[in-house]
């Protein structure tokens, strides 16, 4: 079943084309890694992917609702939403952050009080995420990496088809970005018909549960598909314009290092 469609979708802004007729389909079940140097149009591509933002040509096509024709508030609440540069400001627990996945909001909507059913998706959540010691501690002192759990735990609440993660591992410390990639892992198998798509700029932040993988350069599709057909020696190097030679180990993470030596 597909979950997400762009079809000749071109997008430009201030006079700038920041994407070129892209045509990507992602279906359930599949794991998408996006990557590309900075600039290339990753953000770009994923906030119409979130139905965030609206093509200028070409169609765009989530859960089987066309941009431009659904009320992108109500599309929202069923594409769960993993931003590392979260704004929220209060000092909620983690509990209550998890559960603004309800009501997709920052901060606990006034009068706004969950269900039992709600309260036990949390807590079902927050232990697949490994955060039952951490449910009570408050947001400004999380952990970068705890804070990454509690938004992925977040952005699952609500149940959705489609899972977008947008740079998760930023500002993580080794450690830390090997406990996260471990939950998405967590995440995947818990839930094998879940879409998910994970942007990042590093090959060494994928999951081996990847499935597929897209490369983009310019605002422009340079190679997608099966994960191990694209991200080779050959593509890598020409997304980023530098050559990088790609390894995969035996549990099917990748590397990536300078091929001049």
């Amino acid at each position: 079943m597909t979950v997400l469609s762009l079809a000749g979708v071109s997008l430009r802004r201030d006079g700038r084309t920041l994407l070129r007729d892209v045509d990507w389909t992602v279906r359930e079940s599949e794991r998408w890694a996006l990557l590309g140097a900075n600039g290339a149009g990753k953000s770009t591509l994923l906030g119409l992917a979130g139905a965030v933002t609206h093509p200028t040509t070409g169609t765009v096509e989530v859960l089987g609702r066309r941009l431009g024709r659904v009320d992108l508030r109500e599309l929202r609440r069923d594409i769960g939403h993993v931003n590392p540069r979260h704004p929220l400001r209060s000092p909620l627990t983690v509990t209550e952050v998890v559960l603004t996945g309800a009501t997709g909001s920052v901060d606990l909507v006034p009068r706004w009080k969950p269900t039992p059913e709600e309260h036990d998706r949390a807590w079902e959540l927050i232990t697949l995420l490994g955060m039952q010691a951490r449910a009570e501690a408050t947001w400004p002192v999380l952990s970068q990496g705890e804070r990454g759990r509690a938004l992925i735990a977040r952005a699952l609440l609500s149940e959705p088809r489609l899972l977008l993660l947008d740079e998760p591992a930023t500002g993580l410390d080794v450690a830390a970005r090997e406990q996260l990639i471990e939950v998405v892992d967590r995440v995947h198998a818990a839930r094998p018909a879940l879409a998910s798509v994970i942007v990042t700029h590093h090959l060494e932040e994928l999951p081996s549960s990847t499935t597929h993988a897209a490369l983009i350069r310019d605002g422009a599709i340079t190679a997608l598909g099966p994960a191990v057909d694209v991200l080779t020696t050959a593509n890598v190097t020409e997304a980023f314009r530098h050559p990088i030679r790609i390894t995969q180990d035996d549990e099917g993470r990748w590397q990536a290092r300078s091929a001049r030596s």
